[in-house]
């Protein structure tokens, strides 16, 4: 089994819901996502997947949808404070925990055909969540 890993950096800002701590209130991470694909054979390149297109394409996503911009639960009250304040929002079914970061990741990399394996989303440089799906 062969396995590749690109890192995308990023920077967001979430709240959770129904947490009693300080995470409750709007705040921001510099965040790292690792996207590892394994393949049992190689493409006709010799790659599991060029690093290239994956960068292209979930780079890009990321760029456009997640990267500066407030994560926040389809629920939350504060919502339309946000979009009326004209402020960037990317609505989650979930609190947008790093776990459900991680998952939507992965998703999304599954959804244009990745081989992925595992995402795995760093919150800051010592919290770490991953999802294998």
């Amino acid at each position: 089994m062969f396995t590749v890993t690109k890192e995308i950096h990023f920077c967001y800002g979430h709240r959770l819901m129904n947490y009693d701590g300080a995470c409750r209130h709007p705040h921001g991470h510099n965040g790292r996502a690792a996207f590892e694909m394994k393949a049992a054979r190689l493409d006709d390149l010799g790659m599991v997947k060029d690093f290239t297109e994956i960068k292209t394409v979930l780079k890009d996503w990321i760029d456009l949808e997640i990267d500066h911009k407030m994560l926040l639960r389809k629920d939350d009250p504060a919502l339309d404070a946000f979009r009326k304040l004209g402020e960037p929002v990317f609505v989650m079914d979930e609190n947008p925990t790093t776990e459900a970061i991680a998952k939507l990741f992965f998703e999304k990399a599954k959804s244009v055909g990745f081989p992925v394996s595992q995402v795995r989303v760093w919150e800051t440089e010592t919290s770490v969540a991953s999802y294998s799906g």
